[in-house]
């Protein structure tokens, strides 16, 4: 429920806050956007398992992140686009995990043959 919340809280946030991110950062955004989303899904996922651990989550969400933010930093100064892979890293991760959650919700309803 927590996830939701914060979800829900966050895109409030950036509705109501119009904050102009500058182009040079967008590599950087756009691939911990990717990072919290995988770990947001992977959070409904386990939830949907009935093995969700607040700190796993919390831990993971800021943790990976970071750690992507800072392979892009590290793709820039060697002059490779991380930012690309990581992105197509972390959608297939996102479809994964939403195409485990779909299938565990319509095994747990009626209307499942």
């Amino acid at each position: 429920m927590i996830i939701f919340i914060g979800l829900v809280l966050g895109i409030i946030l950036g509705v109501v806050f119009n904050i102009n991110i500058p182009v040079k950062f967008s590599p950087y955004i756009s691939v911990a956007i990717f990072a919290c989303i995988d770990s947001v899904f992977g959070a409904i996922r386990a939830m949907v398992n009935k093995n969700f651990r607040a700190d796993v989550f919390i831990s993971g969400f800021f943790g990976n992140a970071l750690l992507a933010a800072a392979m892009v930093y590290l793709g820039e100064k060697l002059g490779i686009p991380v930012y690309l892979a990581a992105i197509i890293v972390f959608a297939g991760r996102i479809f994964n995990n939403f195409a485990i959650v779909r299938r565990l919700f319509l095994d747990k309803t009626k209307f499942h043959n």
